[in-house]
């Protein structure tokens, strides 16, 4: 495949217009702004950046890079592992909901519009719920989209997904949301270089607050947002 194939694919499948429903999940912003932990666009970017540093988005990164290898090389026995570690990871029930039925939802359409053998191989390993970035993972392989790109792309859209939740919560104007995702480049840059190199035991959360507000979303009284 050429760079430019891949790229366009690459950006198809993580654009807002893909139809996974992402822009009906906040991953516990929605609670951290009711509850006043996120108020104006300086704590909206702090928390995405903590959220993307040090929560799921370095998890799912590096789910992701080991979906993409084991779909690589054909090893199911390694996707079996990462898939079944990957939905085990999720601390909530909302956040549970959040990657499995995005997951469902890549698989779904891009089996119908993009399709592959390698997403084959997920129905033959491990009874375990398939999430996002296990999803992207091998379609990514299946599609030969390079490993790095990969990872780069979907931290880029897992931030821009909240950046744009933030704008409609906090609420923030556009251009703050601009300048967020400008200060996050190399907040970005930097979780998808320890993705690529973490091993699957290393993996952690030290997102706690995230996972609170997740919880107490599910009895939030007003809510946008899924999760």
């Amino acid at each position: 495949m050429t760079d430019a194939a891949a790229l366009y694919r690459l950006l198809a499948w993580l654009s807002p217009g893909y139809p996974v429903g992402a822009y009906t999940y906040s991953h516990g912003l929605e609670q951290a702004v009711e509850a006043g932990l996120v108020s104006d666009a300086s704590s909206a970017q702090d928390w995405i950046s903590d959220t993307v540093e040090h929560g799921a988005g370095l998890a799912d990164a590096a789910f992701l890079a080991e979906a993409h290898r084991a779909c690589t090389t054909r090893d199911e026995r390694r996707l079996g592992d990462v898939k079944e570690l990957a939905a085990a990871f999720c601390a909530t029930r909302e956040l549970a909901l959040e990657t499995r039925a995005q997951g469902a939802a890549f698989i779904d359409i891009t089996e119908k519009a993009w399709t592959t053998s390698k997403l084959d191989l997920l129905a033959g390993c491990r009874d375990a719920p398939v999430t996002y970035p296990v999803a992207v993972g091998c379609a990514a392989a299946g599609h030969g989209i390079g490993l790095e790109a990969t990872v780069h792309g979907y931290l880029h859209a897992f931030a821009a997904n909240f950046i744009s939740a933030a704008v409609r919560l906090v609420p923030l104007g556009q251009t703050d949301g601009q300048r967020i995702t400008a200060a996050l480049e190399s907040v970005i840059a930097e979780t998808a270089s320890r993705a690529l190199e973490i091993e699957m035991e290393e993996v952690s959360n030290a997102a706690l607050m995230v996972d609170i507000c997740s919880m107490k979303h599910e009895t939030q009284h007003t809510r946008l947002f899924r999760s």
